[in-house]
Parts: C-alpha cells; sequence; structure tokens
C-alpha cells in the first residue's frame, strides 16, 4: 500500500469509527502503519513453520496465593 492509500485508509477508518484525528495525527499513523505493515510482510516471508516457533522460550512463575507483604488496607 503506497502513502496516499495509506492516509486514505486511516482518515476513513477514523472517521467510521468517529474517532476525531488531525491532519497531522492521520499522517502519523499512516506512517506507523505502513511501518507495521513492512514487518508484518518480513516476517510473512521468512517461510516458517508452526513447529519454528520456540513455545517454552517464557514460562511464567506460578501466582502466589497470597501477598508476601500482606494485606494493603
Amino acid at each position: 500500500m503506497n502513502e496516499a492509500l495509506c492516509l486514505q485508509y486511516v482518515k476513513t477508518t477514523a472517521e467510521l469509527l468517529m474517532l476525531p484525528l488531525e491532519d497531522a495525527q492521520a499522517v502519523r499513523v499512516a506512517v506507523h502503519l505502513q511501518r507495521t505493515a513492512a514487518m508484518a510482510s518480513l516476517l510473512d516471508s521468512a517461510g516458517l513453520d508452526a513447529h519454528d516457533e520456540l513455545v517454552e522460550i517464557f514460562c511464567p512463575a506460578p501466582f502466589p496465593s497470597c501477598d508476601p507483604a500482606g494485606p494493603s488496607v
């Protein structure tokens, strides 16, 4: 999507959602949207399969049953 189409998309979407968006704000949103689309395109072209994702890298600690600091009254 080129810059003009992306900006028009942002403005139209904001209007449909009834979000007040000034022209300068719309331009900034469009720049970030284009950057995000470029990053997504790079990920799409990486050719990874579902089994290539390392799900077990992040493993959160169990949630404590009580707060060791005591009640916050």
